[in-house]
Order: C-alpha cells, then sequence, then structure tokens
C-alpha cells in the first residue's frame, strides 16, 4: 500500500493496481502547485463530508476517470445527479470492494456543499486492503467513538487532522492516536490556510513525548506500508 499526500486534506492511496483518491482539493490549493489534476489517476474517490476544500475536485477528476465517488448516501446523490458512477455508505456500513474492505465511520463536523445544500453527516472510512489497515479520520473533533475502532480491527496507520481551528489539534490528536491504539500517525489538514498552521517541530516533539510517529509529509511525497 503506498499512499502519497497531495496537500491538504487529500492523498492518493495505491493498493496493487487500483487507485484512490480521497478529498480532492488539488486546483484550489496553491500550496499544491506541483499536482497537475489532469493528471491524476484514480479508480475510486472517498469524499469524507460535502466542504468545498474536500469536493472541489472530485468532478472533474471522476469525468475523464469514470472513477466511482463513495461517500454518505446524500453526497453519492449529488454527484450522481451529475451523471457520475457512485456508491453510497452510511455510518457502521462496510462494504468489499475490489481493493479490499471498505468501512464508514462516525466523524464530528459540519457538512453542506458550497452551494448551501445539505451534505449529509460527516465520517471517515477504514481501508483493510494489501494485509494492511488504514484510519481515514476525515475533518473531525476527538470523539469517543473512535475507542470502537480498536474493538474490530488492528490500525497500522491513523491518518488524523491535527491543524487545530476546525479540526483536531496536535493534543487532541495524540489522544485519538491512545483511542485508535495506533501510534503510527501521518497528519494531514494542516498548513493550508492561516487558520490552521502549525509548528511542525514541535507537532513531532509532543507525539514523539508520548512514544508516538508523527509523519508530515511534503506535497507529492509518499510512504510504503
Amino acid at each position: 500500500m503506498r499512499i502519497t499526500f497531495l496537500g491538504h486534506a487529500s492523498l492518493s492511496i495505491e493498493i496493487e493496481d487500483v487507485i484512490i483518491l480521497v478529498d480532492p482539493f488539488i486546483s484550489g490549493n496553491p500550496k499544491a502547485s506541483s499536482i497537475d489534476v489532469n493528471e491524476l489517476d484514480a479508480d475510486y474517490i472517498l469524499v469524507t463530508h460535502a466542504h468545498q476544500d474536500h469536493i472541489l475536485d472530485v468532478e472533474t477528476i471522476a469525468k475523464r476517470t469514470e472513477a466511482t465517488i463513495i461517500s454518505n448516501f446524500e453526497i453519492v446523490n449529488y454527484f450522481q445527479a451529475k451523471g457520475l458512477e457512485g456508491h453510497p455508505m452510511n455510518h457502521g456500513g462496510n462494504w468489499d470492494f475490489e481493493f479490499g474492505k471498505l468501512k464508514y465511520v462516525n466523524a464530528i463536523h459540519t457538512s453542506s456543499f458550497p452551494d448551501g445544500k445539505y451534505g449529509g453527516q460527516p465520517g471517515g472510512f477504514i481501508i483493510e486492503g494489501e494485509r494492511k489497515t488504514i484510519y481515514i479520520a476525515g475533518d473531525t473533533a476527538l470523539t469517543m467513538d473512535m475507542k470502537l475502532i480498536p474493538m474490530h480491527t488492528r490500525l497500522d496507520l491513523a491518518i488524523l487532522p491535527i491543524g487545530d481551528n476546525f479540526t483536531m489539534g496536535i493534543e487532541d490528536a495524540i489522544l485519538a492516536s491512545d483511542f485508535v491504539k495506533c501510534d503510527k500517525i501521518l497528519g494531514y489538514h494542516f498548513d493550508t490556510f492561516g487558520y490552521i498552521e502549525i509548528d511542525h517541530e514541535m507537532a513531532k516533539r509532543k507525539f514523539f513525548e508520548q512514544g508516538k510517529d508523527l509523519m508530515l509529509l511534503d506535497i507529492g511525497d509518499s510512504i510504503e506500508l
């Protein structure tokens, strides 16, 4: 499993020969100018919620690649009405896709489309594929629901928002890693805007002091699990 950071909360995940994009927000992010949205491949697009900084490039990419959009019922309906392929899910649901098992889990946030339409309830995803399991938290506050995750599965990586203000900050993300029982963390949803800028060295040090490994990738960089 190869995970590439595309800036903000956008990821590309390769599981064998399947490419999954998560919350593609590329063309509107000046920090991601090194990424050409027209060259991104995708078989599936996971969407955690309907805010613009998570769906901006979904339609463009899905039209070109014919990717299947996976999200909550309301978001998938929204994109299906535009003629795009989708697979609706809701909280607690599982589905076996060609890349592995996917579970849609709770997140605490808001969710509305840029035009104000209701975007359903926000969520996160647990992906089990290629004998690895990762948790993509989405935009969320710290929540006790995270403690349910290790009751079902053992995580190899937790991908957590750390920018604060709109989501968890560093301290709550450390607690979240305790809740999900995973000490290997990929941070995301940081630095894109002034509200969520962080001190990288301080963040890594705080995680390290708790016996945890926080990875902060440069845009375009990847890790292998």
